[in-house]
């Protein structure tokens, strides 16, 4: 073999391994599922040992079986490892008499005395094979054309199998990510909130603040917020912890709600001059923390690029009934988003192309998240003052 050929062989076995490695099979107990399609295997075959090997560059590992105890071999004494790249699937009536098997201690009597012998690839949706659903018997038999072809099929639900479990894992490390990076944000925030809340209470109940009051009202309006945030920051930590998929759905005044938002934001609108307009006369139905904290989100983002595009800032909420609920927008007269950004600007961390706003960019891909859970869409339009239109609906029964 030349030493281009042996880095190629390697490469093809480190691929393989990774492969293998994403399945998380080897080396942990043997699951139901597989177990039961072996067993189909070993009952359709009419035989009385089936297997699932997974075969990697080292060794062959029986990540379930029947008719035996799963094991693992070396590669050099897998009768599968022969086979399982090519041909492929394999049926033998007599192992002792097959050029390939016939030394093979599996045949020999060293480890077993196989006779029949047939195998089907495991090959993933990549094309890679990692192994084989294999079912052998101590006599000589031959496997007719449906009952082989059925064993392919086997050996294909197999995968199928596998990449469901692959594919579930991956989302419960995500989520399990998401909460542990909502707890985060939650500590994060609620030090600093503790903080403000002690000393508003403090000043409250201040003497001085008796014959002030102004201020009074000032410091009245400063602690709800508190407490609104308070809220907002332990539900959407609940949100996140379960997944993002269980929002509570009660009737909401919509317009109540963006008072309360405006209110959130009296601040910002204050520092910008800015004109915020609300035509949203319905009651929806939907969790009123987390769609509160939508709403805020897209006018607070609204706000924010209104203000350094130079122009008075002006939001106009509107929403409108629909066939199955309600559409609900918020326009601003600020730059816009370039029609190619507007999908990129929901992913985790994005921020559109010159954006020269601080944050992070986590807000809209919180929303999505928020709107969906809702049986809901989001996007973005151009908006007839100029800049954005970004706009949800939310369906009335979800």
């Amino acid at each position: 073999m030349t030493v281009e050929g042996a880095r190629v062989r390697t490469a093809e076995e480190i691929t393989r391994r990774s492969a293998i490695d994403a399945y998380e099979v080897v080396g942990a107990p043997p699951r139901a599922d597989l177990e039961s399609l072996v067993q189909l295997a070993a009952t359709l075959c009419g035989v009385s040992k089936a297997v699932i090997n997974i075969i990697d560059d080292r060794f062959q590992h029986q990540v379930a079986a029947v008719g035996m105890e799963p094991a693992s071999c070396t590669r050099e004494d897998s009768m599968c490892a022969r086979v399982f790249q090519r041909p492929g699937h394999v049926t033998v009536r007599d192992a002792r008499l097959d050029e390939r098997f016939a030394d093979n201690p599996f045949v020999t009597g060293e480890v077993a005395n196989v006779r029949f012998y047939a195998s089907s690839p495991l090959i993933t949706p990549a094309g890679i094979p990692i192994g084989t659903l294999c079912v052998f018997d101590e006599d000589a038999k031959d496997l007719d054309p449906h009952t082989s072809e059925a064993l392919k099929m086997l050996a294909h639900q197999v995968v199928d199998v596998l990449e469901l479990h692959r594919i579930s894992t991956e989302l419960e490390k995500s989520n399990e990510q998401l909460a542990q990076f909502a707890g985060q944000v939650s500590h994060d925030l609620r030090n600093p909130l503790m903080a403000v809340s002690g000393f508003l209470e403090l000043a409250t109940d201040s003497p001085e603040m008796v014959n002030a009051p102004e201020a009074a009202k000032a410091l009245a309006r400063a602690e709800s917020a508190a407490d609104r945030m308070a809220r907002m920051i332990t539900d959407l930590l609940h949100f996140a912890r379960v997944g993002g998929t269980q929002p509570r759905r009660v009737p909401i005044d919509l317009e109540d709600l963006v008072s309360s938002v405006l209110e959130d934001l009296h601040a910002p609108i204050e520092q910008t001059g800015a004109t915020v307009v609300v035509d949203a006369p319905f009651t929806i139905v939907g969790d009123e923390t987390l769609l509160g904290a939508v709403v805020q989100n897209l006018v607070a983002n609204a706000l924010k690029f209104s203000a350094v595009s130079g122009a008075m800032p002006r939001i106009e909420v509107h929403a409108h009934e629909v066939s199955a609920g309600w559409r609900v927008s918020v326009d601003d007269n600020g730059p816009g988003v370039p029609r190619a950004q507007r999908e990129r600007v929901f992913d985790l961390m994005e921020r559109a192309v010159g954006d020269e706003v601080a944050g992070l960019g986590i807000g809209l891909s919180t929303c999505r998240l928020i709107v969906q859970a809702h049986g809901g869409s989001i996007g973005i339009d151009d908006s007839a003052l100029g800049g954005a239109s970004v706009w949800m609906v939310l369906p009335s029964v979800a």
